[in-house]
């Protein structure tokens, strides 16, 4: 039988669109599909990483081009991250307004780190406060060397609202394909990378793939991991059906095993006893790197006191897998606290639902489910209130952390601590009977109280406790003193000295 012929030939580039929020990539991608997503996101930001195709026609023919749309908020730096990990060229959008921003900054290391091309890309130069020039010098003081002021990097002012700019800046894609001459081989088995999965209600564990090489076909296997799924259902970025996915092109195939793991590599096999051999031995590695063993608690030092420490149980449910990795990044910039510790016990795709409810709360605190564009099943509502479970939905990302930290600030456990409230010098001692101490003494700060509890001083050193039990300010008793000099009977255990010190306290949990 004669060997399959390998063809290697030019394949269409994969362009990232990365930079900060609100500068303009989901609007720019929406003039060149032609549609209108932003309207339809939540707060007017992308937070999913979406695939689209688009086809640029100049005067050498009609060319294809895959665009993915990247969010910009910072706690979606894991999906900015893996969209640059796939493509070919890098577009960079900085607002002709603003210039500059963090996210830019950070958007700039990862396209360095992922070592490919890119163009800036000016945007909103139709508006009244656009700059050029300005937002031009702000790139320079970020080490970007722009073409004609002493650098290389290509950039173009552009509009996503009147298409002004946008045909050079799709011409600009296509130079930078061409000088890194990329290619792949059709005729291969299909390889690649997962770049989002979430388990859609009526046909089960879906996942976006993007062909970096070779074919996929119906009738194949696809194996991500532990997860494989038979090439029954694959579509294309509108939706539509196809049979076969070639070289840089995004699909979405339908009916995996289990949900595959976001950034995991995958490729075509022939069989599905193949299929599920691979997927079988995965899951093995994956159990035993899982199974790692658990630190213990290091010892308390001698005189250290033991800290109250309470688990707090968190599941994070999400529509799509990429974007519960946003949800523990917003997560981990919450203040910590040694006396709570926040545990994500389950992390997850999918309605909030009973069995869920029942993870969070069967610990000695409730727990917390917070959910990203997700629906609560009515019986988990139920339960979760006899459970006293706290659920909570979002669609914005900023407002999930928002409502986190006073959550846990609610559930921190309180530490007793004493907290001064008055301070007086001990002037003379007159009698000890039967621990009922007499003292002359002027007070130096704040206020002293009947019933109130103090400890004796001794340059700085705590010599003993006790309470008052009697105040009197000239001749008069007082239940109250807020200044001058003063005798009082105390109740201690110490007998103080002319020169002591008592502090007044109260024990309040903070």
């Amino acid at each position: 039988m004669p060997e399959k012929k390998h063809i290697t030939a030019a394949r269409p580039p994969v362009v990232a669109v990365v930079g900060h929020i609100d500068h303009g990539k989901s609007t720019l991608l929406d003039y060149i599909r032609k549609s209108n997503v932003v309207s339809g996101e939540a707060g007017g930001i992308t937070q999913h990483l979406s695939a689209y195709e688009a086809v640029h026609e100049n005067a050498t023919g009609a060319h294809r081009i895959t665009f993915l749309d990247t969010p910009g908020h910072e706690a979606f730096k894991a999906m900015r991250s893996r969209g640059l990990e796939v493509a070919d060229v890098a577009i960079l959008i900085v607002s002709a307004e603003e210039g500059a921003k963090p996210q830019t900054v950070e958007a700039l290391k990862l396209i360095t780190e992922a070592a490919i091309p890119y163009i800036v890309a000016f945007t909103k130069i139709d508006k009244e406060g656009a700059n050029i020039e300005k937002a031009k010098m702000s790139m320079l003081e970020h080490q970007v060397f722009l073409e004609g002021l002493g650098g290389d990097v290509p950039w173009v002012p552009i509009s996503g609202k009147s298409g002004e700019g946008i045909p050079e800046l799709l011409d600009l894609i296509l130079l930078a394909a061409e000088l890194e001459e990329l290619t792949a081989d059709p005729s291969l088995p299909g390889t690649g990378l997962i770049i989002e999965a979430h388990i859609d209600n009526k046909r089960g564990s879906t996942a976006t793939l993007m062909v970096q090489n070779g074919s996929v076909m119906s009738g194949q296997f696809v194996v991500a991991g532990d997860a494989f799924a038979p090439v029954r259902i694959m579509e294309n970025f509108l939706g539509k059906a196809v049979k076969e996915a070639t070289p840089s092109m995004p699909v979405r195939i339908v009916g995996f095993s289990s949900l595959p793991t976001v950034g995991e590599t995958w490729k075509v096999v022939g069989s599905k006893n193949e299929a599920e051999s691979l997927a079988s031995a995965a899951a093995i590695e994956l159990k035993k790197k899982n199974a790692a063993p658990t630190a213990t608690a290091a010892p308390l030092e001698e005189g250290e006191e033991e800290r109250v420490h309470v688990v707090l149980p968190l599941i994070i449910k999400t529509d799509v897998a990429g974007t519960g990795e946003a949800v523990v990044h917003e997560l981990e910039k919450l203040p910590k606290d040694d006396r709570l510790e926040v545990r994500v016990v389950s992390r997850s795709v999918g309605p909030i639902s009973e069995s869920d409810v029942k993870i969070a709360g069967s610990g000695k605190m409730p727990g917390i489910i917070v959910g990203f564009n997700v629906k609560v099943e009515r019986e988990a509502r139920e339960l979760a209130e006899r459970m006293e479970v706290e659920i909570e939905t979002f669609d914005i990302i900023y407002k999930l952390a928002e409502w986190l930290a006073p959550q846990l600030e609610k559930r921190r456990p309180r530490k007793l601590e004493e907290e001064i409230i008055g301070a007086a010098k001990i002037l003379k001692f007159f009698s000890n009977q039967k621990n009922r101490i007499v003292i002359g003494g002027r007070l130096e700060e704040g206020f002293l109280a009947v019933d109130q509890d103090v400890r004796i001083m001794r340059r700085d050193i705590e010599i003993g406790r006790g309470k008052i039990v009697s105040l009197q300010s000239g001749k008069s008793p007082t239940k109250k003193l807020a200044g001058g000099e003063f005798g009082a009977m105390l109740k201690a255990d110490a007998e103080p000295a002319a020169g002591d010190r008592i502090e007044a306290f109260t024990a309040v949990y903070k």
